[in-house]
Order: structure tokens, then C-alpha cells, then sequence
């Protein structure tokens, strides 16, 4: 065997071997429509018979300043992804979006609720980069910020010169709030999102909602106390517990710790559906019935929120449409375009039988 064939084959090795300068069988790869069927098919068939895998990826991104791959960074763990009804639903939408025969979705999973870690960012292969609800002051951004990487920020924070989507939390709030006011609810109990990246949960003091880092749960605890305001409720007097993520499982803590205080709020304002679904489950627990003795509504609209037991009354985003303008707008970035005003979609109300009027 010579020297060439004991070597591992390279680009120039087909090219000797067919008789073709080396651009042409990079060609036959990157570029097949310059070369008549015939001629890369021999090309390629050489290749498989010499053992050359094809060009290096890593040296192409090289060569080309782009690697291919949109990297999406996530608050919590990459179990999120796939346990997160909402995310995932988006997550969908989004790899369909920007899925092609040169692109692909990168994870990057979060460590402590701050997102990924700094030297994750700084080393991964992607040519843009999607936040997805991290907190305020994250360290990963200023990974993103030191690459000069285009960025999309998926409802939170608020990071000046990035393009963002986000929906109307404040008002999807406040419609839930006024949903259970004129239903004639005045004890009214808040089942909230984390409101920093320490991993607490539990009940939460005014003083810590004020120093909040999580932009949409402040927004959704103003929305509310905005609502409730409306039917004289005193916001000193609603009852908030933070759960650390939006799982059934602290959905079901939170909501006993809700209910089981006197006087007993009979209606339950949620975050998430799966929070809500969690607060249904300890109702049922506490002997309770919903909606005759307390009402619950959830926020987002999963598929989870119809089927349940009693279908749960929600607020409703538009989970499908986000993911695609999301990955529109990352691939609108990869093209030059200027990031522009962020991208507010609107929400609604979707009244179902988990709320009633209070008991006499």
C-alpha cells in the first residue's frame, strides 16, 4: 500500500484518485449542482472506496464563518425541553422553522436556574444565539455580548440591542385577575413563577417580588394585583408562594400551602397550566371541589389544560405561531437584518369550567 492510502484519506486523495482538481470534488460536497450527475457520482464513489468521510466540519466553519447551527439557550435543565409543556410545544415550532439541509438546533441546557454556564457559550458552534427566559444579569449573556453573536431573547430579560418576542404577560395577567373579580371572588391566592435563581420556593414576602430577577413574573404579579385592584382587593392581602420552576409537583405544594390558610382564598391565579393542574390535584386532596368551592385558572393553553378534570380555564398564547417567529426572526438576523422592535403577541382569555362564582 503507498504512503498516501496508509495515510487517512483526504480531499486531495479523491482528487488524485479521479483526476480532478481538489475544488472539484469540494464541489461534488458543498456544491453538487456544479457538476454534471455523472461526474459526482464518480467522485463520490471514490471517496467511499478510498474511506474519505467527506470535508472536516470544523474546518469548513472555519473557511466559511458559519457553522450552520442556531443555539438555544435554556433557563433550567435539558429535561425542560421535553417536561415543559409550553416549551417544547415552542421548541417544535421552532426546529421546524429553521430545520433545513444545513441547519440545526443546538441545546444549550441551564445550570441553577442562570442558564448555561459562560464557557459553554463561549465555545459552542453557531453562528446566532436564542435566550430562552433566563434572568436578569445572567452570566451567559455576556458570553453572547463578548462574541458579538446576534441575539433573540424568548420573553426574558430585556437586553438592549437584541431582538426579543415575548407575549402580553402583564395583560394576560390582569385578564385572569378580572376574570375571577367579576365572577365575585375577593379572596384571591397568586401561584407564581420563580422570582429569582437562588432555588427557592415557598411563600414569598412583597420585599422579595420587588427584587424579583425574573422579568415575567414580576409582570404577571403586577397584571394581578392590577386586575384585583379593580374589585377593591387589597394587594397587601393576596397570598403569594414561588414555586422554583412551573411543575405540577410544586403546582400541588404551593396550592395546599394556598388553601389551607385562614380565610381560605376561593380562587387560585396561576402561571402556568401545569402549576394549575398541580393546585387542582391538591384541591381534590383537601376535599375540595373545583370550581364550587375554589376556582383555579392556568396560563399558556397546552393541550394538558382541555383535558383535564374539571378543562381548566386559561390564558391563552399562541405557543405555535411564537416558535416560528422566533426562528424567523434568528434567521433575519443571520441575513444582516437590524434587530427592530421587539415582538409583543397578544393573548386571551379562554373561559373553561375550572372557575365559578365563589360559595355563598
Amino acid at each position: 500500500m503507498s504512503p498516501d492510502r496508509a495515510r487517512r484519506p483526504t480531499l486531495d486523495t479523491v482528487a488524485l484518485e479521479v483526476g480532478v482538481s481538489r475544488a472539484t470534488v469540494s464541489n461534488a460536497y458543498n456544491r453538487p449542482d456544479q457538476l454534471s450527475p455523472q461526474l459526482r457520482d464518480r467522485i463520490i464513489a471514490a471517496a467511499e472506496r478510498l474511506g474519505y468521510p467527506g470535508p472536516d466540519p470544523t474546518a469548513r466553519s472555519l473557511a466559511t464563518q458559519r457553522t450552520g447551527s442556531v443555539a438555544f439557550l435554556l433557563g433550567q435543565g435539558l429535561s425542560s425541553a421535553f417536561s415543559d409543556p409550553a416549551l417544547s410545544i415552542m421548541l417544535d415550532s421552532l426546529a421546524s422553522t429553521v430545520d433545513s439541509g444545513d441547519r440545526a438546533l443546538l441545546l444549550l441546557p441551564g445550570v441553577n436556574d442562570l442558564g448555561p454556564r459562560p464557557e459553554s457559550v463561549a465555545r459552542a458552534q453557531t453562528d446566532v444565539v436564542v435566550a430562552y427566559s433566563l434572568p436578569d444579569r445572567a452570566p451567559a449573556l455576556d458570553a453572547v455580548r463578548q462574541r458579538k453573536l446576534p441575539l433573540v431573547v424568548v420573553d426574558q430579560p430585556v437586553v438592549p440591542g437584541s431582538a426579543r418576542v415575548e407575549v402580553d404577560d402583564t395583560g394576560g395577567a390582569e385578564l385572569a385577575a378580572r376574570h375571577v373579580g367579576e365572577l365575585g371572588h375577593r379572596r384571591v391566592g397568586i401561584l407564581a413563577f420563580g422570582l429569582s435563581p437562588d432555588g427557592k420556593h415557598g411563600p414569598a414576602s412583597p420585599a422579595r417580588v420587588q427584587s424579583a430577577r425574573y422579568r415575567v413574573t414580576r409582570d404577571r404579579v403586577a397584571g394581578y394585583l392590577r386586575g384585583l385592584a379593580q374589585f377593591g382587593i387589597d394587594p397587601d392581602s393576596v397570598p403569594l408562594w414561588e414555586a422554583r420552576c412551573g411543575d405540577q409537583h410544586l403546582g400541588r405544594e404551593g396550592a395546599r400551602w394556598l388553601m389551607t390558610r385562614s380565610p381560605r382564598p376561593t380562587a387560585l391565579l396561576c402561571m402556568s397550566d401545569e402549576l394549575a393542574l398541580g393546585a387542582i390535584r391538591a384541591a381534590r386532596e383537601l376535599g375540595l371541589s373545583v370550581p364550587s368551592e375554589v376556582s383555579v385558572v392556568g396560563f399558556d393553553d397546552t393541550p394538558g389544560a382541555s383535558w383535564s378534570d374539571p378543562p381548566l380555564t386559561t390564558i391563552r398564547q399562541d405557543l405555535v405561531d411564537k416558535g416560528r417567529r422566533i426562528a424567523d426572526l434568528a434567521l433575519r438576523l443571520l441575513d444582516g437584518a437590524r434587530p427592530g422592535q421587539p415582538t409583543t403577541l397578544s393573548v386571551e382569555l379562554v373561559p373553561r369550567a375550572s372557575t365559578a362564582p365563589p360559595p355563598a
